[in-house]
């Protein structure tokens, strides 16, 4: 089956006709199914929300039945895909909450295809592949057939992916051309050229195209008049001028430039990959299309030097050729670029690192970078690993072992003089480097040479070192492991997401491996011990994997197999540390995963806010602690190994005093104004459990309030503990908040007899601790209650004191509530007037509050409330949505338009 959206949407059958006839069309007709299919392809194997759906499909306002109709909608789908394909079509389209996702190959879309391609001829153009790079967009803009699902309705959803893929094309467009240009097809594409700069009057990238490509056919006069349009069109329509490179370009034009007439690069085959590059800068590759190419590449001579190794004493006899590329190599695309770039750019005697986290793949990053820059260094490669010598530093030999090396590869090991013999291109990668004493000694040896280091710290102190960081894989990455689990990985073996990779029997498709990668922290080396483990073990699935690998506490117990223990990997790194960034690393767990700041970090480790970044910095260059622009985070596994070792290496009084500054920094945070984030809101769930467990019965409290109205899957749970919290220290006030919290879950779900009783008990218990607030929003609740049956009058009893009561100062949260009940029983006893300044109340109380999603839903109802009723002014049933996202059918509601 087959999807087609890079125009009208195409849906064509699991397997082309056998007679060779046009493949039969599964598309559906009507406009609105093609909507939700377009949009659960745009998204493909990610989670559509209902919400976001319904948008998509009445992006006005949803009628009374909108999720009932998306439900039938989503049903007419599920046929249509089991007509495409009766084995596997129907259960391509799963319900997961909020929504469904739609479960599509890597090259059964047209767009993802699209992507792929655009992506690795983006690379082979950073790379000096030209060949490759002009072929990878060519097959990429073939696929186009017109605007993106040209015969489909756009929301907001389907709008945005449109402009977004059709800049992709667009810059596709423009790296063909530019990619053609160095190959030397400037007649070829001067027609081209000319109807897209008409057609493209402001775009100066294909303007400078046109330039070049008129000034290589002899055509200067034409080239100089292109910029003079260009000018006057920006002047004119905007009223600025064209930017450096075309003015750049412009004057080289005018002088005559000589080197503008040459076009370079080499005649790659349509497969050549980054692999088969040639020496020169990417970053020129990309900009100017005037950039001459490098030579050829030289045959390498890896195996000639290392002879001459092998036959030096002692320690050198662990220095020899490259280790063999490593058959399942994924990912990384942008580390490999980005050190392919910077070894090929680096001087004789140049040192650069890969760094980062233990299990993060730096020795396979290295040699694989290794394998793919041979042509840059036709005097050999050559590999020696620190660990397996003599222990930390190296013995006085290794200078002069070294120096012999270079000297048998052909060259001297001091600077050349004027006229003599260049120095060889000789590249040494060293893993398993500790320090930079392990690696100045060697320096003078190498002056001919390129170092490469492998570390897990930076070797500072090194003159030039540049260095690459190293990381989890990226989550588009991890979604396209398959491979990893099926033996089919790997970038020589094919592409990674392909079809072959995804026929990996029941249970392991692309969403079951993106968890296993998640749980795995996207680390990998633990990611590829997990598929190490489903090998060995036959009668465990994916699933089974997935199912233990959620449990936190015995993670690490299954990321084990035979010499392999992620674990011990991640204990060497920590065991290498002081003590005091061990003791720093240990409480550090205690704040909930994900990130945070030098506040949180000086809570969990008792110290000031300077102190603690001094604390976060060092752990950051011994790699247990990731730094980016957006906080700090500690990587899931070596997070779970720091709880582990606080366990057992922290006094039980030491974690507790630790836990209770955390939960309070992180409730004091929490009563800032502004509604919780979700991954915000499940700290706290955490945090509150952490406080419960260690007794911190009022802390409890205070972090289940800062909730304010989130509701985590086992919400009920929470608010349980919550609430036996207050009653351990005697808080009745928190008693009533909490029984009325429970309360408004049991009528969420439905349970109107429990909800009551929580509501009354709720008001009691507020009343006699004279808590005229928290009695006021359960007078709310009950009033919810007697208007969700139809008693109105009761209602509105209920609500005129609670309306009352939270008018006063403080008591905005209760209010809005209070506003919102008020504005529907407004529609069922009043009208629309009334029922909209009562929800125009609602959106000025949400913006007090700065909670985002309760001002949606108070302008998406004001929306609705603008609406001409649907037949006529007489009652008619209704959907209306009295919370965010919760309906219910009523005979005077918020109006909706048919279907």
């Amino acid at each position: 089956m087959r999807f087609g959206i890079l125009g009208p949407l195409e849906v064509t059958g699991a397997a082309a006709p056998s007679d060779g006839r046009r493949e039969h069309s599964y598309a559906p007709q009507a406009a609105k199914l093609r909507v939700v299919l377009g949009t659960l392809l745009i998204r493909a194997n990610e989670v559509v929300s209902v919400e976001s759906l319904i948008d998509e499909l009445w992006p006005d306002a949803p009628p009374r039945t909108a999720t009932t109709t998306l439900q039938v909608y989503v049903s007419h789908l599920r046929k249509t895909l089991q007509s495409a394909d009766p084995d596997n079509g129907r259960e391509a389209l799963a319900t997961r909450r909020p929504g469904y996702l739609l479960r599509v190959g890597a090259d059964a879309l047209d767009a993802l295809v699209f992507e792929d391609l655009y992506r690795r001829g983006h690379q082979a153009l950073q790379t000096s592949d030209f060949a490759g790079a002009a072929d990878l967009h060519r097959r990429a803009l073939a696929l186009w057939r017109g605007p993106l699902l040209s015969d489909t309705p756009h929301g907001p959803v389907l709008e945005g992916a449109a402009v977004r893929l059709a800049e992709a094309r667009t810059s596709a467009l423009d790296e063909r051309i530019r990619a053609e240009l160095h190959l030397g097809l400037h007649r070829e594409l001067v027609a081209e050229l000319q109807e897209l700069v008409a057609e493209h009057r402001m775009h100066e990238e294909f303007h400078t195209h046109l330039m070049v490509a008129l000034y290589r056919c002899g055509r200067q006069a034409e080239a100089l008049r292109v910029f003079t349009t260009l000018r006057q069109t920006l002047v004119e329509e905007l009223g600025i001028e064209p930017g450096p490179s075309s003015s750049r370009l412009q004057r080289r034009i005018l002088e005559g430039d000589p080197a503008l007439a040459r076009a370079g690069g080499r005649a790659a085959g349509p497969s050549a990959g980054p692999s088969a590059g040639t020496a020169g800068s990417a970053g020129s590759a990309g900009r100017d299309p005037g950039h001459d190419g490098p030579p050829a590449a030289v045959a390498d001579t890896a195996e000639g030097a290392a002879g001459a190794v092998e036959a030096a004493a002692g320690w050198s006899a662990a220095l020899g050729a490259l280790p063999a590329a490593d058959p399942c190599f994924t990912g990384r695309t942008e580390e490999l670029a980005e050190l392919e770039r910077l070894l090929r750019g680096a001087p004789a005697g140049g040192c650069v690192a890969v760094t980062g986290m233990p299990g993060a793949g730096k020795t396979a990053l290295a040699v694989e970078a290794a394998h793919r820059v041979g042509d840059a260094f036709p005097d050999g490669r050559l590999f020696l690993d620190l660990r397996g010598g003599a222990g930390p530093g190296l013995p006085s030999a290794a200078g002069p072992v070294l120096d012999r090396l270079v000297r048998a590869a052909g060259g001297t090991a001091a600077a050349p003089a004027d006229g003599a013999a260049a120095a060889p291109r000789l590249l040494l990668v060293l893993d398993g480097v500790g320090s930079e004493t392990e690696v100045r000694p060697l320096l003078p040896a190498l002056r001919g040479a390129v170092v490469l280091l492998v570390a897990r710290r930076v070797p500072a102190g090194l003159p030039g070192l540049r260095s690459v960081l190293l990381g989890p894989w990226r989550r588009d990455e991890a979604q396209r492991l398959v491979g990893l689990f099926t033996g089919g990985a790997g970038s020589r073996a094919g592409t990674f997401g392909s079809a072959a990779a995804l026929d990996a029997g029941p249970g392991l498709g692309p969403d079951t491996v993106a968890e296993i990668a998640e749980l795995c922290g996207r680390l990998p080396l633990a990611v590829r011990t997990a598929a190490a483990q489903l090998a060995a073990r036959p009668h465990w699935t994916a699933a089974v994997l997935a199912d233990r690998l959620r449990e936190e506490g015995g993670r690490l117990d299954v990321l084990r197999t035979g010499d392999v223990d992620v674990r011990s990997r991640l204990l060497d790194a920590y065991a290498a540390c002081p003590e005091p960034q061990r003791r720093a690393f240990r409480l550090l767990s205690l704040l909930p995963p994900g990130r945070f700041g030098a506040r949180q970090a000086a809570a969990a480790l008792d110290l000031t806010e300077p102190q603690a970044s001094a604390a976060l910095e060092a752990l950051a260059d011994e790699r247990l602690v990731a730094v980016d622009r957006d906080g700090c985070r500690i990587p899931e596994l070596l997070r779970l190994l720091a709880v582990e070792r606080l366990a057992l290496e922290d006094p039980p009084e030491v974690v507790r005093a630790a836990a209770e500054r955390v939960c309070r920094a992180y409730a004091d945070g929490a009563a800032e104004p502004g509604r919780v984030c979700d991954t915000g809101a499940r700290g706290l769930v955490r945090l509150a459990r952490t406080a419960y467990g260690a007794g911190l019965w009022a802390l409890t409290v205070r972090l289940t309030d800062a909730l304010a109205g989130w509701v985590p899957d086992d919400a009920e749970a929470v608010y349980a503990l919550a609430l036996d919290a207050a009653r351990r220290c005697a808080d009745r006030p928190a008693q009533a908040r909490m029984r009325r919290s429970l309360g408004e879950l049991a009528w969420q779900y439905r349970r109107v007899e429990q909800a009551d009783e929580l509501f009354s008990d709720a008001l009691e218990l507020a009343r006699e601790a004279g808590d005229e607030e928290e009695a006021a929003r359960a007078l709310v609740g009950l009033a919810e209650l007697r208007l969700d049956a139809g008693e109105s009058a009761q209602a509105a009893a209920l609500l005129e004191p609670a309306l009352a009561a939270l008018s006063a100062p403080g008591r905005t949260r209760g209010r809005y509530e209070a506003s919102r009940a008020r504005a529907l029983l407004a529609l069922a006893q009043e009208g629309r007037e009334s029922a909209r300044a009562w929800f125009g109340e609602c959106l000025e109380l949400a913006g007090a509050l700065r909670d985002q999603r309760l001002e949606v839903y108070a302008l998406r109802s004001l929306r609705a409330l603008s609406l001409p009723p649907r037949g006529g002014s007489g009652p008619a049933s209704r959907a209306v949505e009295i919370r965010p996202g919760l309906w219910r059918i009523d005979p005077a509601a918020v109006p909706a338009n048919p279907l």
